[in-house]
Formats: C-alpha cells, sequence, structure tokens
C-alpha cells in the first residue's frame, strides 16, 4: 500500500498569478499598438506560465510516499527499519517532523508549513504506526498476558 502527501496547493498560487500578469502586460502592449511580435512573445510566455501554474496547482509536487517497507520525502528512500524516532523540531524555516535515522548525523526533515494543515496530524500518526509496526511495538491495551506457565 503507497500513501502520498503533497504539498499545499495554496503555495504555487504565485506562479499562475505571474502568468496572469504577464498576459495582462501583453494586453496592455496591445492596446498602446505595439508590433505583433513583442505582444505574441508576451501571450506565449504569460500563457505557458499560467498553465503551469494550473498544472502544478491540480497536482501539487510530492513531499513523502509512505509504502509497507520504506519511506521516500523528496527523493530520499529509507527503510523503516532504519528510522528510530519521529518528531517535532524546531528549524530556521519553522516546525517540521523529523525521521530520526540509525545514522545520526542523517535526519530527514518534513516542513510542516508545505503541509495542507489537516494532514500533519494524520501524518505522524501514520508514521508512528508505520515506525512501530516495522519494529514489531504494539500499542499496550491495559492487560496482561496470558499466563504461559514459565518459571517465576
Amino acid at each position: 500500500m503507497r500513501t502520498t502527501y503533497r504539498m499545499r496547493a495554496g503555495r504555487f498560487l504565485g506562479i499562475l498569478a505571474a502568468g496572469l500578469i504577464i498576459l495582462g502586460v501583453a494586453a496592455l502592449l496591445w492596446a498602446f499598438g505595439l508590433p505583433s511580435v513583442a505582444v505574441s512573445v508576451f501571450v506565449t510566455l504569460g500563457g505557458l506560465i499560467a498553465l503551469a501554474g494550473l498544472w502544478i496547482l491540480a497536482r501539487p509536487p510530492k513531499v513523502a510516499q509512505l509504502r509497507d517497507h520504506e519511506i521516500d520525502v523528496r527523493g530520499v528512500r529509507t527503510a523503516w527499519t532504519d528510522i528510530t524516532e519521529v518528531g517535532r523540531v524546531e528549524t530556521t524555516h519553522g516546525e517540521a517532523i523529523v525521521l530520526r535515522t540509525k545514522h545520526a548525523d542523517q535526519p530527514i526533515l518534513l516542513p510542516v508549513s508545505w503541509l495542507a494543515p489537516k494532514q500533519v496530524g494524520t501524518l505522524e500518526i501514520v508514521l508512528r504506526d508505520k515506525l512501530n509496526a516495522a519494529h514489531g511495538y504494539t500499542i499496550w491495551d491495559g492487560t496482561a498476558p496470558e499466563d504461559a506457565g514459565g518459571a517465576e
């Protein structure tokens, strides 16, 4: 099973806005009677940028892909068994989810501001569940295990 988390689409509204502004400049150039070559350059450039902005808004870049045996964060694949801890850390760019690995100098950071607010909580729960499953941990339900008749 694979779960994909994508960046917030709102982070890319500026691309669409830039394309629309360039198209507006093209309309002004046409209104002032500038040569059609200049107008067509601005129309082409603005149209391409606006289309790219719409494409990115419809399908934002992937931030993380969770699979059964590994996680892929921004192109870095790591096996669940290589991750030792999931938590939060404060960085110079704001709060981030940190995946600490067996290699102390190679933590994986996932900035919280990149994700939609409703995704952050569910992502943390899924990360902890996957990590627990990879290491064989279970949630204690408060009951004692059945007596197996072992030595005391």
